[in-house]
């Protein structure tokens, strides 16, 4: 049986008062896409960031390639080397041109040789289509460009695991699609994610796992095809229907 990339065990989450995740258990194979759908505050984002570390769980357990990162005398800074991250916000370097973003964390934080570090990034660019934008400063892109520096900046650390925080959630809509086709390619090239987002038919065209989260909860998974077209649970049902009557599905 080959071992999940990430696996998730009675994680909890709690902020104060208010228990953020309830329990969690998740498990991502190689070279899969797990998307993460529920309402705003259902707790998409927190897993994510208990995935990387960003925040400490309360309890349970998280492995990473079979190797327990929660485990107090981890090397946290180790483990997020091998995961890459895309938030909602680009949150691009303003000083610094596309091409110092991007390679920036395999030369400060992995050694990498500036030249080897800049040839893997310009083709990087390249095959995402900014290579003519390399030596650009973020405020002269646009969104959606700005978005996908955002993700080569995550790709070139060679990650195991992509996590990708509602990364079309700041785009204007027209520029969706083209963040949308970039997380398609990364898919077809066998590259493990989980994402959270609101792309509903995004999320049952590229996903093989879709968790439906409620107050903390996974309330319900399983294939797209399934969670989208006969949800066993009846606040799943809800919530997608919802969805629909906004002409989201």
């Amino acid at each position: 049986m080959t071992e999940p990339v990430l696996r998730m065990e009675s994680v909890r989450k709690t902020f104060g008062e208010s228990v953020v995740l309830r329990d969690v258990d998740l498990e991502v194979a190689p070279h899969t896409v797990t998307a993460l759908i529920g309402a705003s505050g259902s707790g998409k984002s927190t897993l994510l960031r208990c995935a990387n570390l960003l925040e400490e769980i309360d309890d349970g357990a998280i492995w990473l390639d079979g190797q327990e990162i929660t485990d107090p005398r981890t090397d946290a800074d180790a483990v997020r080397r091998r995961i890459g991250v895309v938030f909602q916000a680009y949150n691009l370097f303003p000083h610094m041109t596309v091409l110092e973003n991007v390679t920036l964390a395999p030369r400060r934080v992995h050694g990498v040789a500036r030249e080897k570090a800049e040839e893997y990034a310009r083709g990087l660019l390249e095959r995402l289509g900014l290579g003519a934008k390399a030596q650009e400063y973020p405020d002269r892109l646009s969104g959606g460009q700005q978005q996908r520096a955002a993700i080569v900046r995550a790709l070139a650390v060679r990650p195991r695991l992509l996590l990708l925080d509602e990364i079309t959630a700041a785009l204007d809509p027209e520029l969706v699609g083209e963040v949308l086709d970039v997380v398609r390619d990364l898919k077809d090239e066998g590259m493990t994610m989980v994402l959270a987002t609101h792309e509903m038919s995004f999320a049952r065209e590229v996903a093989d796992q879709v968790c439906f989260l409620e107050g903390g909860v996974v309330l319900e998974r399983g294939a797209p095809e399934d969670l989208f077209g006969d949800p066993r649970q009846e606040r799943t049902r809800q919530f997608l229907r919802r969805i629909v009557e906004a002409g989201r599905l």
